[in-house]
């Protein structure tokens, strides 16, 4: 779904809670009267679980669209085993190729970025442009920041991750 220049992705995860509880008000309206009596009240709130979600994520596609200049501009090219604690805070573009990807699911997928130098976590917090998958030839541009709030090893919170080759693909066997 596109809001102006923006799309925007509903994840699995919210859509599948929307149904399960559209069908359980669908069940209890018709074996409670009491429920029917509420469903001025409860088909907004069902409708609402759609909606904060979409809402969420257009704000934070809109605002990693904005800042992804700033970034493409100040980040310094480094090697994945060079990032370290005194790099938190600080922009850096990162090319790997995505050995794993998790939570896609979620809309805030969390790849594994690896160079010959060794790998380390991105982080998003919605999907990003491209669909990004294993094997991926990847540039990242993001932020280090701790793994947990304060503390942890450095992670990549990544504000953009493009795809600028091909897959690398397993090494085949002969």
């Amino acid at each position: 779904m596109k809001i102006g220049n923006v799309e925007v992705k509903v994840s699995v995860l919210s859509i599948g809670v929307f149904v399960i509880f559209t069908i359980f008000l669908l069940v209890a309206s018709v074996f409670s009267s009491d429920v029917r009596s509420q469903l001025i009240w409860l088909i907004p709130g069902l409708f609402l679980l759609l909606v904060i979600p979409v809402v969420l994520n257009y704000m934070s596609r809109s605002e990693y669209a904005d800042i992804a200049p700033v970034y493409e501009a100040e980040a310094k090219t480094v090697r994945i085993k060079l990032i370290n604690e005194n790099m938190i805070g600080k922009p850096v573009r990162v090319e790997g190729v995505v050995e794993k990807v998790r939570f896609r699911f979620l809309n805030r997928p969390q790849f594994i970025v690896a160079d010959r130098s060794g790998e380390i976590a991105v982080k998003m917090f919605t999907n990003p442009d491209e669909d990004i998958h294993e094997h991926d030839v990847v540039e990242v541009l993001g932020m280090v920041i701790h793994r947990y709030v304060a503390v942890g090893d450095p992670v990549i919170n990544c504000v953009s991750i493009k795809r600028i080759g091909k897959k690398a693909g397993p090494a085949k066997e002969r």
